[in-house]
């Protein structure tokens, strides 16, 4: 071998004990993609990738196994022998009133019965893509399509149809919590996973140590010692609380799109990771990139009535900060744009659509903000204080639990060297950040031109509807 030294390319990025994830599936998806005319499904993999927190609120992924499909096949045939009627077929618009929601949790709750199974996965509804109002019977309508469901090998709640996450209850109120009817209206949501100072300076000084020349066969070497130098990177969530599963979602779809960004996650899509897109000689030394979620805030169509609203688009977008790192490990600004981040963040978010379709996550981050979006209208609407909807169950956590005890706190640093010239990269940090409030300004709002949102809420009543019912198609 020759003795010649190189100078390391060395990516590190937050994530968690598990650092090469295997592509994303659906769970189970009909044969042809139009129909089923056996009632059979396939699954496109036999690995599933969920996330566990551990007692210490450590955050690990966890990889399922399901060899040949059986997992799923079994669970499928299951839901589809025990979902009858409507709740057994998709729907294009199935809707659910709100407060007649809450009603039935809460009868449910004073005869000692928990909620039910159709309850906790709101009938199916796989989007949140309406928002009603209907002043002459009081309800707060919510309507998207729906199908029947099952939870996958990784436990994580999807439709047999389609493969697309179910939205759990759960999430929703947190959503709602987070714009109640007595409260501030300039809720934020916020989740970053970032190294400490401390870990900047130690990696720093690993660095200086290194003397910035190595040889291949110290890869494994110089990628333990950044690990090592790093530490444990930290969580932090602002605007919900932290152990709920809206929460989870959020932190999972952060680390995940940071593996994509560095190439140790591969999905069958067109994106492109930050790794193929940039040189090394077109980065400043010490260059840290920064990705965040953010809403898509042009998201919001509204009907001249102000008594519907219609989410449009895919509802996410990725953006980028450079940063540099100093000796101490203080993070500045960088002074320059960073080519490959901005062609990254543009890829990642046109083909945002196409992601979720391959790894479940996506959608389920995508559902959490039209979901909060959704709830920062019903607030600024007041159709809680139009309906007389005080929301005392759902709001009150010890009526409704929502909070799991286990929040995420840290995850582990996993670094990848690539053997490139001369530059040094750490896309470390990052995060998701909802201002809901800004989709409903007046310069995002999308207007009604042709009367659809308007119409599709004539065409959605609540006429006929039985005592206790409250979802229907």
């Amino acid at each position: 071998m020759s003795r010649r030294h190189f100078r390391v390319w060395v990516l590190s990025v937050v994530t968690l004990s598990l650092a090469l994830v295997g592509p994303g599936q659906s769970f189970a998806q009909n044969n042809g993609g139009g129909g089923n005319n056996n009632g059979n499904t396939t699954t496109t993999t036999t690995q599933v990738a969920g996330v566990i927190v551990d007692a210490m609120g450590v955050m690990k992924m966890n990889l399922v196994t399901d060899r040949g499909g059986m997992v799923s096949r079994r669970r499928v045939a299951e839901a589809r022998a025990r979902l009858a009627g409507d709740l057994g077929k998709a729907s294009k618009l199935r809707k659910i009133s709100l407060n007649r929601l809450e009603a039935a949790v809460t009868e449910n709750l004073a005869r000692g019965k928990a909620p039910t199974e159709t309850m906790k996965v709101l009938a199916g509804l796989t989007r949140l893509q309406y928002v009603f109002f209907y002043p002459e019977t009081n309800d707060i309508v919510i309507a998207g399509p729906a199908e029947p469901w099952a939870l996958d090998p990784a436990n994580r709640l999807r439709g047999i149809e389609t493969g697309r996450p179910v939205i759990p209850l759960d999430d929703l109120v947190v959503a709602l919590r987070a714009f109640p009817p007595q409260g501030s209206d300039g809720a934020f949501l916020s989740v970053s996973i970032d190294p400490t100072k401390a870990g900047l300076a130690n990696m720093q000084q690993f660095l200086r140590q290194l003397g910035g020349r190595a040889v291949p066969s110290q890869t494994r070497f110089i990628s333990n010692g950044l690990r090592q130098s790093l530490g444990m990177q930290n969580v932090k969530v602002t605007g919900v609380d932290a152990d709920t599963h809206f929460a989870e979602v959020l932190v999972e779809a952060d680390y995940r799109m940071k593996l994509i960004g560095i190439g140790l996650e591969r999905i069958a899509t067109d994106i492109k990771s930050y790794v193929e897109l940039t040189t090394p000689a077109a980065v400043s030394k010490n260059a840290m990139q920064r990705w965040f979620f953010v809403p898509n805030y042009e998201c919001v169509r509204e009907s001249d009535d102000r008594l519907a609203m219609e989410l449009v688009g895919d509802g996410v977008k990725l953006v980028g900060a450079d940063e540099v790192v100093a000796a101490d490990g203080t993070r500045m600004k960088a002074g320059r744009i960073d080519a490959a981040g901005t062609k990254f963040v543009r890829g990642f978010t046109e083909n945002y659509a196409e992601l979720a379709k391959e790894v479940p996550v996506y959608a389920q981050l995508r559902n959490c903000i039209d979901m909060t979006i959704a709830a920062a209208y019903i607030q600024k609407q007041d159709y809680y204080g139009q309906a007389g909807w005080s929301m005392e169950t759902f709001a009150d956590e010890g009526s409704f639990p929502v909070r799991t005890g286990k929040a995420p706190k840290q995850v582990e640093t996993a670094v990848a060297a690539y053997w490139r010239r001369n530059r040094l990269m750490t896309p470390i940090g990052g995060g998701v950040e909802i201002h809901a409030r800004l989709a409903l300004e007046a310069e995002h709002r999308l207007y009604d031109e042709e009367g659809t949102v308007k119409a599709t809420h004539r065409a959605t009543t609540v006429d006929g509807l039985k005592p206790g019912q409250w979802w229907w198609d």
